[in-house]
């Protein structure tokens, strides 16, 4: 299978993006439950059909990309594909010295979020990404690895992972955080997304309040034909509440909004609505 990822790595941006839009076809045509979440996540969004459609190719393309993201050599900068949008943002809150924690939702390359940060910012201040280690050890390994480059660093969804964001916060750095991820149980609060009770990590919020941190929103968009990506940077929109299903609340209000901005880009598919699963054993969460 390790053969298989580093031949893909190969491949221009724009072949894997063909592939890969194949692939999001083929997955929701063969997948009646996959096609019915997708429906049914987007439906109780209000989204038409005309603007939800082009997920099923954007999903594909999200898979395609990874041995690209993840396999390039690591001198190999992602750069050159990206362009910057309100980069200014993010720079000004850099230079207050508090650490930003940065939110994006499962929207366009996430992927290519962090490596991109990492790359224009991250020599003064590097970038951590929370991330959620594969159970398999072979895909543990490489998931680990593969997300970790120069001035990117990946902590686990555990508690020596949280400690890591923190010290990584109150040392002026920067945090990324998908914070429409299905936290563990007891690791989040039920607050409505898209109308829907959705079961909500409390984790960025008690970040903010714990380091004083300040807190952006971005999101990596997808250009056409594998022209590369678009990284946009804005406010948050409101002031964060300090009680925790409020806040959570508030948090899902501004992923809607950047979600309403590209619907065709967001993973509408992904199980977005489920019950939390149980928290990891304690051994687990041990630095």
């Amino acid at each position: 299978m390790l053969t298989l990822f580093r031949w893909f790595s190969r491949f221009p941006l724009r072949v894997l993006h063909a592939l890969g839009a194949l692939l999001g076809w083929i997955t929701y045509a063969c997948s009646p439950t996959y096609r019915r979440r997708l429906q049914a996540n987007a439906t109780l969004a209000g989204v038409p059909e005309a603007e939800w459609r082009g997920a099923i190719a954007s999903a594909g393309r999200m898979v395609a990309e990874i041995p690209y993201l993840w396999g390039r050599p690591p001198g190999e900068p992602i750069l050159p594909k990206v362009r910057f949008e309100n980069e200014g943002l993010l720079a000004d809150a850099l230079a207050q010295g508090k650490g930003v924690l940065l939110l994006t939702p499962h929207m366009g390359s996430f992927e290519v979020t962090a490596q991109a940060i990492a790359e224009r910012f991250g020599a003064t201040q590097p970038i951590t990404v929370l991330y959620r280690p594969a159970r398999h050890p072979l895909l543990k390994e490489l998931v680990r690895t593969s997300r970790e480059r120069p001035n990117l660093m990946a902590a686990p969804a555990t508690l020596s992972g949280v400690r890591q964001m923190i010290r990584a916060l109150r040392k002026g750095e920067m945090v990324g955080l998908l914070p429409d991820q299905v936290p563990p149980d007891g690791m989040g609060v039920w607050a409505p997304f898209f109308g829907q009770p959705a079961y909500t990590m409390t984790l960025a919020s008690r970040l903010v309040q714990q380091t004083g941190a300040t807190l952006l929103l971005t999101w990596g968009e997808r250009l056409p034909h594998g022209a590369g990506f678009v990284q946009r940077f804005l406010p948050f929109p409101e002031a964060l509440p300090a009680d925790a299903a409020e806040s959570a609340a508030a948090i899902n209000r501004a992923m809607e909004g950047l979600i309403r901005q590209r619907p065709s880009q967001y993973l509408w598919g992904y199980h977005r609505y489920k019950a939390p699963r149980e928290q990891p054993a304690a051994s687990e969460n041990k630095e």
